[in-house]
């Protein structure tokens, strides 16, 4: 894919992330934390696996051997369960403020794992873009009104946990995109984790699921979870996992300092939040800090290669 539209997909991708860490903290309010990330993962596996089928391309099932299928299952058990069983449970009492920041620590994350598993090297124009970046989040978090670091509770603590979850489940992404294309990863991976996130929930038998608890709420927060599952979950993800094949999961990861940089401007957008100084700082910071995080290392000289 030509590369100025994979950097627009993922910063759209990042728009929809934004908005969806709000959706789900609304629907926090109305559902049981289990439900929601059984839905949401239920409906975009349902999404992706009609996408791959439109797409035509080879199902290759009964090829893939039993170490492949194991990287698959993990990847599920970290992208997937693990991940949204920490973030939809942390979301309930996490503070917004530390969840940014923590969030924000991904790239980094992910460029120390992508050193130690891939032999990617840490350069000091990506350390630069890491750090660039992460003070531009800094700054439009402290930016908004009330913004605040608290002291850390669980629920900061699971959203680390989610963060990193979903980092190594992008790892595991990156090596199996040698062997396989990023759709039928996407199919594969979120089928197992929807079925994962739906034995835990049977099995936990903490949750009411009757018809009459569950269209209780109404409407309106059934349509925002469609719009999670099929949108912010299935296609967004599958961008995502797409530029994991292709840039890496080091590099990909340099995008999510966009994600509060978009859940600010909806606050602003929404709630009539001012614009400041702090904001453009914090723009030019993540712009600047994405741009040098990604940037491939040019060729070696003749000379300097013998």
């Amino acid at each position: 894919m030509n590369s100025v539209r994979m950097q627009l997909l993922l910063v759209g991708t990042m728009a929809i992330w934004g908005l969806n860490i709000s959706a789900i903290k609304v629907l926090t309010t109305y559902f049981d934390p289990l439900i929601i990330a059984c839905f949401r993962m239920a409906l975009a596996a349902v999404i992706i696996n009609f996408t791959l089928i439109g797409s035509r391309q080879p199902i290759p099932l009964l090829r893939i051997s039993a170490g492949q299928w194991l990287r698959f299952a993990l990847c599920a058990c970290f992208m997937i369960y693990g991940n949204q069983i920490f973030f939809t449970s942390g979301m309930l009492d996490a503070s917004a403020t530390n969840s940014s920041l923590i969030m924000a620590l991904s790239p980094l994350v992910a460029s120390i794992l992508a050193a130690a598993v891939f032999r990617e090297a840490i350069t000091g124009l990506r350390l630069l873009g890491i750090a660039l970046g992460f003070g531009g989040v800094f700054a439009v978090v402290f930016s908004s009104h009330g913004a605040a670091v608290s002291g850390p509770s669980w629920g900061d603590l699971k959203v680390l946990l989610s963060m990193f979850s979903f980092v190594v489940g992008g790892m595991i992404i990156q090596d199996l995109a040698r062997q396989f294309n990023s759709i039928l990863i996407s199919s594969i991976v979120y089928t197992l984790g929807a079925i994962l996130l739906c034995l835990h929930t049977l099995a936990a038998g903490s949750v009411d699921l009757s018809a009459k608890a569950l269209l209780a709420p109404g409407l309106w927060p059934w349509l925002l979870m469609v719009f999670t599952g099929i949108v912010a979950t299935a296609i967004c993800n599958m961008f995502w996992n797409r530029a994991i094949a292709e840039l890496g999961v080091a590099r990909t990861s340099l995008y999510q300092y966009w994600i509060p940089v978009f859940g600010v401007g909806f606050a602003m957008l929404t709630l009539g939040e001012p614009f400041t100084l702090w904001h453009v700082v914090g723009l030019l910071g993540i712009l600047l800090g994405t741009y040098l995080g990604t940037r491939r290392a040019g060729p070696k000289l003749a000379g300097a290669a013998k």
